[in-house]
């Protein structure tokens, strides 16, 4: 077990560390749809020291729209846990969002919804 000493030790020099420009590590994403001969959407995603950025680099709508879910899905279709944020970012824009870590991302033309394996959702008939 590490000691309340030693942990506010830890936190002093990530702090010291984010400042100078250093960092523990970052997750990347990048998403291309192309319709065989050319990328229609382009969209780079990053994650560094809690905060997600989100760069639509290309699309022909427009726009990228973006469904985030838990990491926990894991791009199954049976994941029953709901997206953590659906959000659209302008074509040559970004968006920032602070408190993201880990999760798994989905990246769409249109505001078609997304299930976790990142296939438009089936719409569920009703139970009789």
């Amino acid at each position: 077990m590490i000691d309340l000493g030693m942990t506010k030790l830890i936190a002093l020099l990530q702090f010291l560390l984010a400042l100078g420009g250093c960092s523990l590590g970052a997750t990347q994403y990048s998403s291309h749809i192309s319709n065989g001969l050319r990328d229609v959407l382009i969209s780079k995603a990053q994650v560094q020291d809690g905060v997600a950025r989100f760069d639509c680099k290309a699309s022909d709508s427009g726009w990228c729209h973006y469904t985030v879910y838990p990491e926990a899905c894991g791009g199954g279709r049976d994941c029953a846990l709901a997206p953590l944020q659906r959000f659209a970012v302008a074509r040559g824009e970004s968006r920032q969002i602070a408190g993201l870590r880990d999760f798994k991302l989905c990246v769409s033309l249109d505001d078609t919804a997304l299930g976790p394996d990142c296939q438009p959702m089936v719409a569920r008939e009703p139970a009789r």
